[in-house]
């Protein structure tokens, strides 16, 4: 860690000028992928220079350095970030054949301009002590909207890019006016005002707040890792997670992605990189320590996650929709009250 930031000080004082360099944009926070990238160095002899932010201010940064931008690859959550780079003309497509042999086309940006890294769902949360079987048998996304759950349900705001991207997926498998209805009488099952992250709404049904929490997968791996500490760790204790929609369509998957930069000076190394992300060694380090899922076939995610059942039926809808649509999701929200 010391050494990347050595590097990261180095590197923004203009001081590192190597062509055996990759230049890495990213919006993840996890300590084990400066593992991994340490890692890519020492493998290929490449330096990973590592510039790190919340993905809309490394947007706005690219947009600002423009043609001279020293950045190779952004590096971030959601097709949805994904897509807001792309529509800004900002990547060029991927030429690895590595990289689109094992990335599954619905995985991919359009023209190929970024890539699923790694995987994961947005499920259902509930807490058997105050859900029964029944209720739970068979559930999906649209049954959230039944009267049954009125004041039994809890969710981020309309804002959070995760809740914007099922949206859009909804409208792309049921069209907006069904999304619409649905998402009127979701909002009338809210048990709270939307409030706090992901863990936040686990916590809420652990502690009784709430029946229902639609959280992304991997939240409760960190939560049962014990990382996050013993109150999160017994919260995540009395949950379950269920995944939607296993009689049709599958569960919603959504992916943390990257692309390579349109005036990348280094596209070759940055190739090598994405080609290094999606290697079998390399997936299931990432998996085992941020709780996501696999690209990789064969990989099996962490045990914490597998615990929760390994065949899951996920939800094939192409990613590139989450992006295009996002604009109608989130006026969509917006009608529908979805504070």
């Amino acid at each position: 860690m010391r050494k990347l930031q050595l590097i990261l000080i180095l590197f923004l004082f203009g001081q590192v000028a190597s062509a055996s360099e990759v230049n890495v944009y990213t919006s993840r926070h996890y300590d084990s992928d400066d593992a991994l990238y340490e890692e890519f160095t020492a493998e290929t002899g490449i330096q990973v220079n590592i510039i790190s932010g919340k993905g809309s201010a490394l947007l706005e940064r690219l947009k600002a350095e423009g043609d001279n931008s020293p950045a190779d690859i952004f590096f971030t959550v959601d097709a949805g970030n994904l897509w807001r780079v792309q529509k800004e003309n900002l990547f060029q497509s991927i030429s690895s054949k590595k990289v689109l042999d094992v990335v599954p086309s619905n995985l991919r940006g359009p023209n190929d301009e970024w890539t699923a890294i790694a995987k994961r769902a947005r499920v259902i949360f509930y807490n058997p002590k105050n859900v029964s079987a029944d209720e739970i048998l068979d559930l999906s996304y649209e049954d959230l909207a039944d009267s049954n759950w009125k004041g039994r349900i809890v969710i981020r705001s309309s804002s959070n890019m995760y809740n914007q991207s099922l949206v859009a997926s909804l409208i792309a498998n049921l069209g907006e006016e069904k999304t619409e209805s649905w998402a009127k009488k979701l909002v009338s099952n809210f048990a709270r005002t939307p409030q706090g992250n992901d863990r936040s709404q686990i916590i809420a049904v652990a502690n009784g707040e709430a029946d229902i929490a639609v959280a992304n997968s991997y939240y409760i791996g960190i939560m049962l890792s014990g990382a996050a500490g013993e109150e999160q760790l017994n919260a995540a204790k009395k949950v379950k997670m269920l995944f939607p929609n296993q009689d049709d369509r599958g569960a919603h998957i959504n992916i943390s992605g990257a692309g390579i930069l349109k005036n990348a000076p280094n596209p070759e190394n940055a190739n090598l990189f994405l080609e290094f992300l999606l290697s079998k060694k390399v997936q299931k380090s990432m998996v085992d320590n941020s709780f996501e899922y696999p690209i990789l076939k064969g990989i099996l995610p962490s045990d914490e996650i597998a615990s929760f059942g390994l065949n899951f039926k996920q939800d094939q809808t192409s990613v590139k929709d989450f992006g295009e649509l996002n604009p109608a999701a989130v006026r969509l929200m917006d009608r529908s009250g979805w504070k």
